[in-house]
């Protein structure tokens, strides 16, 4: 009986890490404000066996001026519409922009990749405050959708899908000074 117990109190940690590392998430765990961020979605898995054939990224309010890295052997597509707010980006007023970047490829279930663009971090997003990024996995039967956003005070850990996300930190308390 000590054996089972001994040998449960080390599988049962290692399940649950596995299951928090099954979840789309950042390669970085923060963004400057007034800084473009370079963001790295990473992408664990499939639709249970099923290959990922889409991966979508919806780009929140106050993340602008979005452009996706091209990925090689994947189509890639972005939806443009209005903020909601009017931003100043190099001298210029910018009121739309990418909304959306859909890569469309096949990514075998069994092996992981990962899904690069960067943003502008306006100020409409405050330090201290984590910015969630909503992300959806297709699959030819199903999908993963990284969509639950933590209501005020919630744990996201407390989420079945959490959206990944990042810290938003001030420009100084980052140390930089571009």
């Amino acid at each position: 009986m000590k054996h089972v117990l001994a040998a449960a109190a080390v599988i049962l940690p290692l399940t649950m890490g596995s299951q928090a590392l099954a979840h789309a998430t950042f390669a970085e765990s923060e963004v400057v404000q007034g800084q473009t961020a370079r963001l790295t979605l990473r992408v664990p898995h499939g639709c249970g066996d099923e290959a990922t054939l889409r991966v979508r990224i919806q780009i929140p309010e106050g993340l602008i001026a979005a452009q996706p890295m091209v990925k090689a052997g994947w189509t890639l597509e972005t939806v443009t519409g209005p903020y909601e707010n009017t931003y100043e980006l190099r001298g210029k007023t910018v009121t739309e922009g990418v909304r959306e970047i859909i890569w469309s490829g096949e990514l075998p279930s069994k092996f992981y990749d990962e899904f690069v663009f960067r943003a502008r971090v306006t100020d409409r997003l405050p330090a201290g405050e984590m910015v969630y990024i909503p992300a959806i996995q297709e699959c030819a039967n199903g999908a993963e959708r990284w969509i639950e956003i933590p209501a005020a005070g919630q744990d996201s850990h407390d989420l079945q899908d959490p959206a990944p996300g990042v810290m938003v930190v001030a420009p100084d308390a980052h140390g930089d000074e571009h």
